[in-house]
């Protein structure tokens, strides 16, 4: 399992050239623990501010050993926690300045704006039309039509879950292939299928009312959820004869 980084090891920093990776490398480094992630979600955050990679003269990226490790520790909050980006560069650059730096989440006011206070239990992070517009480079009619498809959904008070920031992303990276939304349909029925599966598995722990059953229900969630995704992945794999880095 990675590590969290210490001292802000590797963001920005530089290395010898026997120390560094290539985004391939780094992509498997981290699927053992993060079997979702991609290398678009990897550009993804490097544009947000949360890693600086080394360029070559040819433009490729060279991630540090640090570079990795803070990879983690972003994906780890993400999962774990549920905490936005910004909060997460915040918190790490706090980390990095030496200063305390007790992890965060994201509350609701009564008003309903988002505050950051300290809770004993994660609570879903959510991001604006606005904020989920700029992150995947799209414009409202584009939001509009991948919502008819069912690929993303606000919730009840009109804002995004923080995930919906990866799906947009991923949407907007097979479509560079020539895939359309509208193809991706059976992709979501396929993930919903899934989902409603460990429902049915967790559904009686979620209804106890002892607090930490259903503590308990989440963590099984998220372990059936990782085996899921594996399980998907492997087989897209072996139904298309190729095998990923």
């Amino acid at each position: 399992m990675l590590q969290t980084p210490s001292g802000g090891a590797g963001h920005g920093t530089t290395a010898t050239d026997s120390g560094l990776m290539s985004i391939g490398t780094v992509l498997n480094a981290l699927r053992d623990e993060f079997p979702e992630v991609t290398i678009s979600k990897i550009r993804f955050l490097e544009s947000e501010g949360l890693i600086e990679p080394q360029r070559t003269p040819s433009g490729y990226r060279k991630f540090t050993v640090g570079d990795v490790e803070r990879l983690g520790h972003v994906l780890r909050m993400q999962r774990d926690h549920y905490l936005p980006l910004k909060v997460i560069r915040e918190h790490l650059d706090a980390m990095e300045r030496g200063e305390a730096a007790p992890l965060p989440a994201v509350g609701r006011q009564r008003d309903g704006e988002a505050a950051l206070e300290i809770v004993e239990g994660p609570t879903a992070a959510r991001i604006g039309k606005a904020e989920l517009l700029a992150a995947a480079g799209i414009g409202e009619d584009e939001l509009k039509e991948w919502e008819s498809y069912g690929l993303l959904a606000p919730l009840p008070d009109g804002a995004y879950d923080a995930e919906t920031v990866t799906v947009a992303t991923l949407v907007v990276e097979l479509g560079r292939f020539g895939i359309e939304p509208r193809h991706l349909r059976v992709m979501k029925a396929a993930a919903d299928r899934e989902a409603g599966l460990v429902d049915q598995v967790v559904a009686p722990l979620k209804r106890h009312r002892n607090p930490q059953t259903r503590a308990h229900a989440e963590a099984r969630t998220k372990e059936l959820a990782a085996l899921t995704v594996k399980l998907h992945a492997a087989l897209v794999q072996t139904a298309l004869g190729v095998r990923l880095p």
